[in-house]
């Protein structure tokens, strides 16, 4: 499946179809009625982006195609060559979008997330003793959920744990207002990725250092450009990954953890999530240490392993994947 040079456009150029007061309705919603029905009204939702929004049909093929040579459950593979996979991904992302307010709400139900086996327990006696960590996420799945829970002081730490957001403001603007009015005692701050400067990494090793989390996203790019990237191979193609985001979070000089949240059934109206907690092994105590040539090679080495692992559940959860975009493109 081919797309031509000019669809290869910039994700943030991908400006939000709905206007505020769409968006207020849907809060107004939220808010009044059930949230089975809410999910029930996803699939209709969806339904109507598969038939109308031509584009955001054509990025969920795009990518499925390329996944499914990658995929080892035979069921899930079958799903991705099929002529309604696209139905299926947009579907799954609207139910989703509904699962984010749920948990930015307090009504997502904690025993509903199921921590796996992994660096959970480290993270959680870390913020446990008062200490801050970094996480890198990205938009396989739904990592609100960690941060709304956070929020909420339902991790299953006996404190109340600041969050700051590292994110595109001017994209997400609807979504920071959402936050606001869903929970205006909400414990998380966002900053303008934009704006990052050294008085911002100072704010930030304060919020860390008083046992906050910073959580930044590791798999989109700026669109000015002038940040530097790296290409990597993820499903058998080189995709530009930003080193800024992996540079912030060297500078930081705090143990940095990749989180991941995935739906156990992409379309079930009950659903379960598995998370996934990962703590970077590459030590960042000598980063202060190092030139700046060192630190970003340092920081291509963070790139790479996020990289890897964000690969491996992209080709359990294909359908989870929610950049509707063209991932591959360098302009992207």
């Amino acid at each position: 499946m081919k797309k031509t040079k000019e669809s290869f456009i910039h994700w943030s150029e991908k400006k939000e179809q709905a206007g505020y007061l769409r968006v207020k309705i849907l809060l107004k919603l939220f808010l009044i009625l059930p949230i089975m029905m809410l999910r029930i009204i996803a699939f209709p939702v969806g339904f109507f982006y598969f038939v109308f929004s031509k584009k955001t049909r054509d990025d969920s093929n795009y990518f499925l195609h390329r996944a499914a040579p990658f995929i080892t459950n035979p069921k899930t593979a079958k799903k991705c060559q099929s002529i309604f996979r696209s139905l299926r991904h947009i579907v799954s992302f609207a139910l989703t979008l509904i699962e984010k307010m749920e948990s930015w709400g307090g009504k997502f139900p904690f025993k509903q997330i199921y921590f796996q086996d992994d660096d959970i327990n480290d993270l959680i006696e870390r913020l446990e003793n008062k200490k801050g960590a970094v996480l890198i996420c990205s938009h396989l799945g739904n990592t609100e959920l960690l941060r709304g829970l956070a929020s909420f002081n339902r991790t299953g730490v006996s404190r109340r744990i600041s969050v700051t957001s590292i994110i595109d403001t001017e994209i997400s603007a609807h979504f920071t207002r959402i936050i606001k009015e869903l929970n205006p005692e909400s414990a998380m701050e966002i900053i303008n990725a934009k704006n990052i400067n050294p008085d911002t990494v100072l704010y930030l090793e304060k919020k860390l250092i008083d046992g906050g989390l910073v959580v930044i996203a590791g798999d989109r790019t700026q669109a000015d450009g002038n940040e530097k990237t790296i290409m990597i191979p993820f499903l058998d193609e080189e995709a530009p990954f930003s080193v800024g985001a992996f540079y912030l979070a060297a500078l930081l000089h705090m143990p940095i953890y990749y989180v991941f949240a995935l739906r156990r059934g992409e379309l079930s109206i009950y659903p379960k999530y598995d998370m996934h907690v990962y703590k970077n092994k590459i030590s960042t105590e000598r980063s202060k240490e190092y030139s700046k040539k060192e630190r970003f090679e340092y920081s291509t080495l963070l790139v790479r392993s996020f990289a890897e692992m964000l690969e491996t559940h992209c080709k359990n959860h294909p359908f989870q994947w929610y950049n509707f975009y063209n991932f591959w493109s360098k302009g992207a």
